[in-house]
């Protein structure tokens, strides 16, 4: 069943679209959204699964590696995502209300969340490439050539997962902010601060196994 066209509406009321009543719409869109995040879940176990295997075959390696993380900063990370989703939960409750000043206020502190988890992050980082340890770096090769394993996979899923960050942060911008700043949302209708806050807890949660995989791991 296809929708072809949609019509102006008074903000607090749904988009009217043809063939399809608001509830069928609002069900169709919320599973959509549970596929796409099980795919995203698919892409991150693989690379659980990696981690998992050469964990076993470098074990050693692996321990000394992560002692050059810093756990207060990862757990530091951690809390932020946290306290993050609970005010993503709490937008889409501003939201079911008809809180439009609400959704604006703790969508923006999602956002803010976001953003400070990206510059610990980008701090983390360049801290890596001070200490010869970020794979790129002329020197990483010659003299940290047996934690390239580690590091490598460290990169890989911490840079993904920021990137995921920077999408949740413009997903939530673009379909919250924007609608909400306008009075947009009611009772009637939530759906974009709904799915948008759906996918920033699985950025959360994939962050969640991240921690104490790469940071614990010793």
């Amino acid at each position: 069943m296809t929708a072809h066209s949609t019509h102006e509406v008074s903000p607090g009321d749904p988009p009217y679209v043809h063939h399809m009543d608001s509830k069928t719409a609002y069900e169709a869109a919320k599973f959509g959204m549970w596929l796409f995040l099980a795919t995203e879940l698919l892409l991150f176990g693989v690379m659980f699964c990696s981690f998992a295997v050469y964990r076993a075959m470098y074990l050693d390696i692996f321990h000394v590696a992560s002692q050059h993380l810093s756990k207060p900063i990862g757990a530091f990370n951690t809390a932020v995502l946290l306290f993050s989703s609970y005010m993503a939960a709490a937008a889409v409750d501003d939201a079911k209300k008809g809180n439009n000043q609400g959704v604006t206020k703790k969508l923006w502190g999602t956002i803010l969340c976001g953003l400070v988890f990206l510059l610990v992050k980008s701090y983390e980082y360049y801290d890596k490439w001070q200490h010869e340890l970020f794979p790129l770096h002329p020197n990483f090769s010659k003299n940290f050539a047996h934690y390239k394993s580690f590091f490598g996979l460290y990169f890989c899923m911490s840079g993904i997962h920021a990137l995921h960050v920077i999408i949740g942060m413009f997903v939530l911008w673009f379909y919250g902010v924007r609608k909400s700043s306008k009075g947009r949302f009611s009772s009637r209708y939530f759906t974009p601060v709904e799915l948008g806050a759906l996918y920033w807890h699985l950025v959360d949660l994939i962050w969640i196994y991240l921690f104490p995989l790469l940071y614990l791991v010793g």
